[in-house]
């Protein structure tokens, strides 16, 4: 329960908004796609967002899966949308980690039997892999969905200089501003960048040194985690985008042990896949849809 009194970064108190209260106090916005009335959860996906966005990006998506029984929670990252902390900032990058834990943690209480499936885009692909380094045997069954997936930085922008700069920075100024996320490298529909603008639960400003070396050493641990994937998962990117390197999806397909793994490059395609234009779009979204029910048990 929330504190009394206690009002989200819109001003909405937060007993009038599902949430939970994290290890460190901080109230975290949740949200949550059920099935329609009368068809049974036969599985659970956990949504983990990208940096600067917010878990209500997701609601078309959710719909695709609701409609085959599947259970989709997600909510606002520590800093990010209806949660609490400052814009686009974090101590410590595992504490998204964390506080995926806790509400997967909360939804296995109250549905104990059921598969659970994660799906993080971009940064959220990189808090999804951590989740799975930590909690293997959760997965093994089911499985990880790694869409546009930050995993590896681009050279071209992270320079050692800057890296150099942004790692002094960190430790020193902390919320000093580094490098922007550019609206026209989301999508190539116009409208889905427009919508991205003019999102007020989007962080338009630039991104915090503190939280970027973070995101960057988070990669660090993935990649020396590699060789002890072995639960399922499904990498999707587009082969333009800008704002996660596709070079980290090649680096785990190849280096990750798992039995089960699939690679879809989408040639042409930029960020956000579920929303790029025409049939680029249907196409990754009933890929990811696809894969879930294909791993689930027989009704």
């Amino acid at each position: 329960m929330a504190k009394s009194g206690k009002l989200s970064p819109q001003n909405v108190p937060y007993s009038d908004l599902e949430h939970f209260v994290n290890a460190d106090g901080q109230c975290i916005y949740c949200k949550y796609w059920e099935p329609p009335a009368g068809t049974p959860v036969r599985a659970l996906l956990h949504v983990i967002h990208g940096m600067g966005e917010h878990c209500e990006r997701y609601n078309k998506i959710a719909e695709h899966y609701n409609k085959h029984g599947i259970l989709v929670f997600a909510h606002d990252h520590i800093g990010h949308g209806k949660s609490e902390g400052p814009r686009a900032d974090v101590k410590h990058f595992q504490f998204f980690v964390r506080d995926c834990h806790q509400h997967i943690g909360l939804m296995r209480s109250k549905y104990k039997d059921l598969p659970i499936f994660l799906f993080g885009h971009s940064m959220g692909g990189t808090i999804a892999v951590l989740v799975g380094y930590e909690r293997p045997s959760l997965f093994a069954n089911s499985g990880v969905i790694l869409c546009a997936p930050a995993i590896k930085a681009n050279p071209d922008i992270v320079t050692p200089f800057k890296l150099f700069l942004g790692r002094m920075l960190a430790n020193v100024l902390p919320h000093t501003p580094m490098g922007k996320l550019e609206p026209s490298d989301m999508s190539r529909d116009p409208e889905v960048v427009k919508d991205y603008e003019n999102d007020p639960l989007v962080y338009h400003g630039k991104v915090m040194a503190r939280l970027a070396i973070q995101t960057l050493q988070a990669m660090d641990r993935i990649e020396v985690g590699l060789p002890d994937v072995r639960w399922p998962f499904l990498l999707q990117h587009g082969d333009q985008d800008k704002l996660a390197e596709i070079s980290g999806s090649r680096l785990m397909y190849e280096k990750a042990p798992s039995e089960d793994k699939t690679f879809t490059v989408y040639e042409g395609c930029f960020h956000e896949l579920d929303k790029e234009p025409g049939e680029d779009g249907e196409r990754a979204t009933k890929e990811v849809v696809d894969w879930v029910l294909q791993r689930l048990p027989s009704q």
